[in-house]
């Protein structure tokens, strides 16, 4: 047993002559905008609709709140493991110190699995809006080819198209691939802006009310459902190993992107639900319907244009993060050592970016939005109370270890955020529940079959 739990020491993840050190392209700026580009997209322009239809109603804006409340709780911890341990593996990096292998493994794994799904949820948003934009033109495609099977359709193409192409494009490697993510993000907070402004003069109040429809339950099932529309700061630090001067501008970037796409949230949620009923809101172009719905089809025709280009930006963010976690647990020996190995010209893990960028195609294509979303949310809770918990273990165990950001109120906060996380959790469903668990199973039968015997750290006992 106590092999499962055995820890990686803080000193070798810090060791300047690892190799297959990868670029270091990104600065504070490109960290917000990573962390925006991950977050504000999805939360916003597909799955808010579908939480206020389906959970909170117009309470929706309460149900951001919570989850940001949440979140910051989080990123906290996330900010204090990143400038102390600066390493692309990200929580899973940050429980094998702490908690032990087993621990990390299982956090790892269910990482690649939530942002797997995560990129399908997304790619499914990017879908609609994409349709959507070729409806006003006069292009209509076959339904069959733009709809899950679960709905009537065949196939989601367009989704499986863009996964493969954004896949495609990070292979090319991070400083070509950071321009065009900056471009979509500036794009995609335009758009957001347009309908800020246009939406603020149609709201009708009485789309207010009932303001829970669903009671409270509801507003906290939709705290839940919506929670992983602001994990975008856990992207940013799987890119420690290609930032300037992480120790500062990680947790810089962590905070910043979260306040900032807090408010975002919270303001767009409101004007939302007061120009469309929420009943009418189960659709995945929520934005655009609202905005169509009131006879500004103009607005909602930009608007359709930018979040085809603005979710690229979330795209990118999560295509890039699941490679660098599984690049990490390879060289821990977790993990087969092709999931390691870089381009030589680009540095780019691109077996990783394919093997991602292949799965996420093909489950966009068949599986419902708001199940992906779901599914994405327990992975991201999960992993982040075991993040909490991490920051209470490792300031007993390593107490003078360099921390340029501590958690105020330790263990306090933690325990806080350990609690809330389980609280969310609980609101999910059953069914939520069940396929989270046999991801647990696959990958614990993974461990013991493989993992464990090819550890770096077993052979070096």
């Amino acid at each position: 047993m106590s092999n499962l739990f055995r820890k990686k020491d803080i000193r070798e993840i810090s060791n300047p002559k690892q190799p297959k050190k990868l670029n270091k392209p990104l600065g504070a700026f490109d960290l917000i905008l990573m962390g925006m580009g991950a977050t504000v997209g999805t939360g916003v322009l597909v799955i808010t609709g579908l939480v206020a239809a389906r959970d909170a109603g117009p309470a929706i804006s309460i149900s951001f709140i919570i989850s940001a409340i949440v979140c910051a709780l989080v990123a906290l911890c996330y900010a204090e493991f990143a400038s102390a341990i600066p390493s692309s593996g990200s929580a899973y990096t940050y429980t094998y110190v702490a908690l032990g292998e087993i621990v990390a493994y299982l956090v790892g794994w269910t990482i690649v699995g939530g942002y797997t799904v995560t990129l399908a949820s997304i790619a499914g948003g990017w879908s609609a809006y994409f349709n959507s934009v070729l409806t006003q033109i006069g292009i209509n495609l076959p339904s069959s080819l733009v709809t899950i099977p679960s709905q009537g359709g065949i196939i989601n193409l367009p989704a499986i198209f863009i996964v493969i192409c954004m896949s495609y494009l990070l292979t090319g490697g991070l400083r070509e691939s950071k321009r065009i993510n900056n471009i979509a993000v500036i794009i995609k907070i335009s758009v957001i802006l347009i309908f800020v402004v246009v939406g603020a003069f149609f709201i009708e109040p009485a789309n207010w009310k009932p303001f829970m429809p669903f009671g409270m339950s509801g507003v906290f099932a939709g705290a839940a459902s919506v929670f992983f529309a602001f994990t975008g700061f856990d992207a940013i630090s799987t890119s420690a190993e290609e930032v300037e001067n992480p120790q500062k501008n990680l947790s810089r970037g962590i905070l910043g992107s979260l306040l900032a796409c807090t408010v975002i949230y919270v303001i767009l949620g409101s004007i939302l639900t007061g120009m469309s009923s929420y009943k009418n809101l189960n659709v995945g172009d929520a934005l655009s319907y609202a905005l169509n719905s009131v006879g500004q089809g103009w607005a909602a025709g930009i608007l359709s244009i930018g979040a085809v280009i603005g979710i690229l930006a979330v795209l990118f963010a999560y295509i890039f993060a699941v490679p660098r976690i599984l690049l990490s647990m390879s060289r821990d020996g977790l993990m087969p050592k092709v999931f390691s190995k870089v381009n030589s010209n680009t540095k780019a893990p691109i077996f990783s970016t394919c093997l991602v960028g292949l799965l996420s195609a093909v489950v966009s294509g068949f599986i419902d939005l708001k199940a992906l979303a779901d599914l994405a949310n327990m992975s991201a809770i999960l992993s982040f109370a075991l993040v909490a918990l991490s920051v209470m273990v490792l300031r007993k165990t390593h107490p003078n270890l360099k921390r340029n950001f501590k958690v105020p109120f330790v263990p306090f906060l933690p325990i806080l955020a350990i609690l809330c996380c389980l609280f969310l959790t609980f609101n999910l469903s059953a069914k939520t529940w069940i396929y989270y668990l046999s991801w647990v199973v696959i990958g614990l039968i993974i461990y013991f079959t493989y993992s464990r015997k090819k550890s770096i750290l077993r052979k070096s006992e």
